[in-house]
């Protein structure tokens, strides 16, 4: 045991199982799902054989067809369903398909089982209070698609051999000591999303930008009521918030897409999350807002950057956007989406932080006018943060963290230019740990630091006509060192003579050999 690879790198190892014979996006839909249903087996099996040990039973043991085991087992259906949101038989166990798909040492057909299966669980909780939480959720699951393999019986082979390799995978599920399984899925998550390109930004925040907007929002805090992400993703960003707390009582988020709307339940679930904890809603978060009348604690988002979005001239009407008096640009969603958040914040102690293009710092028309209501006639906008360019997968271009808080009673805005600070990882730009800990330290103590931050009165952005861009803040510039132009004349004067050395050297030579000098 002591060779033993971590558990992240063991559950990488087997997605090369699916890795080369699909896309990215495709192997990994069926890994993480493959990883999820184990994950729930194996805690529907924790929690039987706990319900069971006064009896002297085990979960496997029980007769399933007898009229005393449907007893058992209806009696444990009832609390499974309460405690942990859904249900699955003996049979159904991850382990009971793998045992049946390697009978006699052949991969035996388990494909139609493995398919009920899922659609079991989710059919366990219609009628409940998780049936949300788990609907649809195996939907990206699609075993008889041919990328799987050309006919039935290689679909069958692959899908085998990829949950008997997992089979042997311990998820350490009794080791409440820390969240090994839940970090590692958030690895794997990450991993996918470094290959993904483009696709990437629709489901993942970097895992070092994810750590600055949770440090901002938990600022002074230990306990957060509430916290809430409008373009989730998977979810990383949500659960990095609870790392720096000891408690945080819901999870809410929407996010437009179905299959990263799965993800990102499979996610909490993952990092045990209770389903009554957390509410993640599948829906166009501007044109349908799916917690119209709640506001939180605590706010982070990565939205589109400069997305489309229908403007209509209707959502004046909407609470979100009438104060303002002017929508965001129909081609650059940005600031609506900060509209949408800060309406969404506690009136106490609501502070929010989310990432952005650097435009919105600049841009004029519209956004100059929703910047100036944000600064003058609100006093929301707490701090201004300069990224390091191409730190996102997917895009290179330099991006920047809003901070706002609902209420303050200072009227000074911090501006932190950390864009040169970070490693260069292959093509990709990183913050690390040093690099994170200055900005957070700069941003608690609103500190001006030379060439870093700068804390800008009122009266210094408004005569900036309110144009946030950092660099009107924070100086950056860099004198260069005086030339001595007496040391360099009198370098040219050595030099030359050093030439005529040579010259005189090769005029020798050429003589010697009878032939005419280059010069």
């Amino acid at each position: 045991m002591t060779n033993k690879q971590p558990l992240h790198q063991e559950l990488w190892n087997i997605a090369d199982e699916l890795r080369g014979k699909m896309d990215a996006d495709d192997f990994r839909d069926y890994i993480l799902g493959f990883i999820f249903y184990k994950y729930l087996s194996e805690k529907m099996l924790q929690y039987a054989n706990t319900m069971l040990k006064p009896d002297g039973l085990k979960y496997r043991e029980i007769a399933e067809a007898s009229e005393q085991g449907q007893q058992y087992l209806d009696a444990i259906q009832e609390l499974a369903i309460e405690n942990l949101g859904y249900f699955l038989k003996p049979q159904e166990l991850f382990s009971s398909l793998v045992s049946r798909g390697n009978g006699n040492g052949k991969a035996k057909f388990i494909l139609e089982d493995l398919t009920k299966v899922l659609r079991n669980i989710e059919q366990s909780t219609m009628g409940t209070a998780s049936e949300e939480d788990f609907e649809n959720l195996f939907e990206d699951l699609d075993l008889s698609s041919s990328k799987l393999g050309k006919s039935v019986d290689d679909k069958n082979e692959l899908i085998v051999k990829v949950m008997s390799h997992l089979d042997k995978v311990d998820f350490e599920l009794d080791n409440n000591a820390s969240d090994i399984l839940g970090d590692a899925y958030e690895y794997l998550i990450g991993k996918f999303a470094s290959g993904a390109g483009k696709k990437a930004g629709e489901f993942y925040t970097p895992q070092e930008v994810s750590k600055v907007l949770a440090k901002l929002v938990t600022t002074g805090k230990d306990r957060l009521k509430s916290v809430y992400d409008p373009t989730c993703g998977s979810g990383s960003l949500l659960l990095q918030v609870a790392k720096e707390v000891r408690e945080v009582g819901a999870y809410y988020g929407q996010e437009s897409n179905p299959t990263t709307y799965n993800l990102c339940r499979m996610n909490m679930i993952m990092h045990n999350v209770h389903y009554r904890h957390f509410d993640i809603k599948n829906e166009d978060t501007l044109e349908r807002p799916q917690h119209p009348e709640m506001t939180f604690e605590a706010v982070v988002a990565n939205p589109p950057f400069s997305a489309n979005w229908s403007a209509d001239p209707l959502k004046m009407n909407d609470d979100r956007f009438a104060p303002y008096g002017r929508l965001a640009p129909k081609t650059k969603a940005d600031f609506a989406f900060v509209q949408h958040m800060v309406h969404q914040l506690d009136d106490e102690n609501g502070i929010m932080a989310c990432v952005l293009p650097h435009g919105v710092l600049f841009r004029g028309a519209a956004e100059a006018h929703i910047r100036k209501y944000l600064i003058d006639e609100r006093n929301q906008l707490d701090a201004v943060i300069g990224l390091p360019a191409n730190i996102f997968f997917g895009t290179s271009i330099p991006t920047c963290i809003l901070v706002l808080k609902k209420r303050r009673d200072n009227t000074d805005i911090l501006f932190i230019d950390a864009s040169e600070h970070f490693e260069k990882v292959k093509t990709q730009n990183r913050l690390r740990i040093e690099d994170i800990e200055k900005i957070i330290d700069t941003y608690r103590e609103r500190q001006t630091l030379d060439k870093y931050s700068y804390l800008a009165r009122l009266e210094e952005i408004q005569e900036n006509d309110y144009n946030l861009n950092i660099p009107r803040y924070v100086d950056t510039f860099e004198e260069e060192e005086p030339v001595d132009l007496q040391a360099v004349s009198n370098e040219l004067k050595d030099l030359e003579t050093e030439m005529r050395k040579t010259d005189k050297i090769i005029t020798e030579y050429c003589q010697l050999l009878g032939i005419d000098t280059p010069f």
